[in-house]
């Protein structure tokens, strides 16, 4: 093994050997929290559930790990004593488990063979143990975060879950639709929608009830017919259940990373009767049940347009059953101020009290976790990234600050590993609760040079800080050096619509004193669009660092925890706006750290990433040595007809869409013209292509386009096809795959 230029030149098996150590560290999935009482203690049980990449099964592992704390019935802000925990247990053949909230009971769905099971563990082994298949009753059980869950009743006597509805039961009421439903045992060749990416096998999903006294299954009926519901829960007095309904008319379009889908909050009783609890024409998840059953809290945003975006959150209050807005939609967040809500509630997010209501979000470029107070609607950061917690009002937002001066402005926000490891400036850049329970905290924290950790710690008093406590610490640290870049367009490049945002981006890159060498510099570029590189975990920036090369993710504009006016400033600007957003950032880095090499420039990214990849090698292509990109979109308009979210198409180059739209060559026009493949003959650096057979979001052959171009013209150009995978590219294998083709191509070209 040697070092070239700033990197370190290895093998495929030496390459192979470091993506599986840092894409091997476990990560934390869930929390749940069981409080016991005793005469001078109380008891706190943390069950967590993990997963880990094994590469020489080729899957994800997951599995159980238990912690004991000790506090003192006199002190309800700080941990006492943490008990060694418990050895890690693997889950094997499980698609759902949920603790119940009193008793701590385990409820498990779990797939043997061809059969799936429904357990219930207690404190002395299985309990109850049901066989859902010979049951009969429906398909098969949704595991997805989507429409899943498995819910308790507050007796502990029932469950809910959702599953797909049986198409061969004798006797079953006839449902109106799909054509695949009507008449399935006449013709199987009749086309049944589903939810498209990553949802493929979901198309009729149901809600089932389970008795556990009496053992029997009963699927709800009285779901209006043009709704899919999921995210099932039942009310407190456990004869109704509220649930989330997707509109299936005229016809589905892909919900996976989608918040915009037109969707709405039920209430169901076990006679039948539907009632609808939102408003129409609006999209609705993650609803959420205060622990004193008074209020029902859950997120509310629009219809069409940018298929994620900055989320208000409603509360229902069931006795009188108004309705008003808990956080309303930050459109642009003040400098150092809470920036909306983004992502999807923890199952558990309550506070004991009722009346407080915790969450994780973007800002920025990072992730903190926050409490808003119903009663004041303040809402409060309590990560310890800072001295102190800081309180954000948001009821009344100040006006937007003036537009920032003509020249480009960068903010530089360093964070050593070495300091952090000695002690002082520790800070994770990345804050996700998991749970919280009995008022205790769990979250997972990490950031670009500390693998996830999992800590605990009590919701705070007005004004107060938490006390943080680390249950799991990382199991190895890394040499990395990470920056935060806070970055202003030029005056030329300021989209006019949206006049003063700005945008971030965050460095990554080894320890400057393993090196005197100059690094090459990787630019990583999320999709989505609307999504975001937080300052956390992530093994593919770190294999990248520690085979010597820096990296820069950007966030341009356009990507969350910027306010929603970041995010419709790219509407219509796509191919312009974004691919500028991310070249001022690579100048910036490039300008303020001498330590990168301007002359060995490389871009990657999936998706989104990929199309603004192939952009900056199309636009700039004296400027980047190679490009390696997964499922990119390369022609907008030759997309159109093939991908699940047929509506972000027009959305994206500024036009409106409706169910009814039919593609006119002014449209078609527009997506060409914003699409990559118009810069093809200029490309000049090496092209890795790596594509999943399966995609529904983007279509394999998009890049196959690209490959056509490129080798018509004898550029250096290579491609990977993976049959059995989809947009994601997320089986092991094919995450392992890819790395190192990644690795290399860099390693050939820079």
């Amino acid at each position: 093994m040697g070092r070239v230029g700033g990197s370190r030149h290895m093998e495929p098996g030496q390459i192979s050997g470091l993506h599986g150590e840092v894409s091997g560290l476990p990560v934390p999935l869930s929390a749940g929290v069981t409080e016991q009482r005793l005469p001078e203690l109380r008891v706190y049980s943390v069950a967590t559930e993990w997963s880990q990449c094994d590469l020489v099964r080729g899957s994800r592992q997951r599995y159980l790990q238990q912690w004991t704390l000790l506090a003192d019935n006199n002190d309800h802000k700080s941990i006492k004593t943490v008990l060694p925990p418990g050895p890690c247990v693997p889950v094997s053949g499980e698609l759902l488990s949920r603790l119940s909230p009193v008793h701590g009971l385990r409820a498990v769905v779990r797939e043997k063979g061809d059969r799936q099971l429904l357990e219930i563990w207690d404190g002395h082994g299985l309990s109850k143990c049901l066989n859902l298949t010979v049951l009969n009753k429906h398909g098969s059980v949704y595991d997805d975060t989507q429409f899943g869950c498995l819910s308790w009743s507050r007796c502990e006597d029932k469950l809910l879950y959702v599953a797909e509805r049986s198409r061969n039961v004798s006797g079953e009421r006839p449902h109106p639709q799909p054509d695949c439903q009507k008449c399935p045992n006449q013709d199987r060749s009749v086309y049944c929608e589903d939810w498209g990416e990553a949802l493929t096998n979901k198309s009729l999903p149901v809600i089932c009830s389970v008795n556990l006294q009496s053992g029997s299954v009963s699927v709800l009926e009285g779901v209006p017919s043009d709704v899919s519901p999921g995210q099932a829960l039942w009310a407190p007095c456990g004869q109704s259940v509220f649930f989330v309904g997707w509109y299936h008319e005229p016809f589905r379009l892909g919900l996976k990373f989608c918040s915009n889908r037109r969707s709405a909050l039920f209430k169901l009783d076990l006679d039948g009767n539907c009632e609808r609890l939102s408003g129409d024409n609006l999209s609705v998840s993650c609803p959420r049940l205060s622990p004193d059953g008074s209020t029902l809290i859950y997120l509310q945003g629009r219809v069409f347009g940018p298929h994620n975006q900055c989320l208000c959150l409603q509360q229902l209050d069931l006795d009188s059953g108004k309705t008003s807005t808990l956080l309303d939609v930050v459109n642009r967040p003040p400098a150092g101020a809470f920036a909306g809500v983004y992502e999807a509630l923890p199952a558990c997010c309550w506070a004991a009290d009722s009346q407080r209501v915790v969450f994780s979000s973007a800002c920025r470029n990072q992730k903190d976790v926050f409490m808003v107070d119903r009663r004041t609607k303040r809402v409060t950061s309590l990560s310890d990234n800072s001295p102190s917690a800081s309180d954000f009002p948001v009821s009344l937002l100040p006006p937007p600050p003036p537009p920032p001066p003509p020249l480009p402005s960068l903010l530089l926000h360093d964070w050593d590993h070495n300091r952090e490891h000695a002690g002082l400036n520790e800070r994770y850049g990345s804050w996700k609760l998991l749970a919280v329970q009995e008022d205790l905290m769990v979250v997972c924290c990490s950031s670009p040079s500390t693998p996830p950790t999992l800590r605990v710690g009590f919701l705070p008093s007005a004004g107060e800080a938490v006390t943080w406590q680390t249950l799991h610490q990382h199991v190895r640290t890394f040499q990395f050096t990470w920056t935060v870049l806070d970055v202003t367009p030029t005056p030329e490049e300021d989209n006019t619509s949206y006049s003063g945002l700005d945008f971030g981006a965050i460095l990554v890159k080894p320890s400057s004193s393993l090196s005197k060498a100059r690094f090459p510099l990787v630019v990583f570029i999320h999709g989505g669009p609307h999504s975001q590189f937080p300052a956390e975990w992530n093994s593919t920036t770190a294999g990248l660092v520690q085979l010597g090369f820096a990296v820069l993710m950007v966030n341009y504009r356009g990507s969350t925890g910027f306010g929603q006016d970041s995010i419709l400033s790219l509407m219509g600007q796509i191919g312009s706006q974004d691919v500028k957003d991310v070249q001022r950032a690579v100048l910036a880095a490039l300008q303020t750290d001498v330590t990168l090499d301007s002359k060995r420039v490389a871009a990657i990214g999936g998706s989104h990433g990929g199309f603004l990849s192939c952009h900056l090698i199309g636009q700039y292509p004296e400027f980047y040595r190679a490009c390696a990109v997964r499922n990119p979109v390369i022609n907008a308009a030759t997309l159109l007809g093939t991908s699940d979210i047929v509506d972000w198409r027009y959305t994206s180059v500024g036009l409106q869409y409706s169910y009814q739209e039919i593609p006119t060559a002014e449209a078609l026009a527009a997506m060409l013209e914003k699409s990559p493949i118009t810069h093809a003959a200029q490309i000049k650096a090496p092209v890795l292509l790596m594509l999943g057979g399966r995609d529904r979001r983007v279509n394999p052959h998009q890049g196959l386009e690209l490959y056509r171009a490129l080798k018509s013209r004898a550029s250096p150009v290579r491609l990977l096809w993976f049959p059995e995978d989809g947009h994601s590219l997320s089986r092991v294998d094919t995450q392992a795959d890819c790395f190192l083709n990644t690795a290399l191509w860099l390693q050939q070209h820079l």
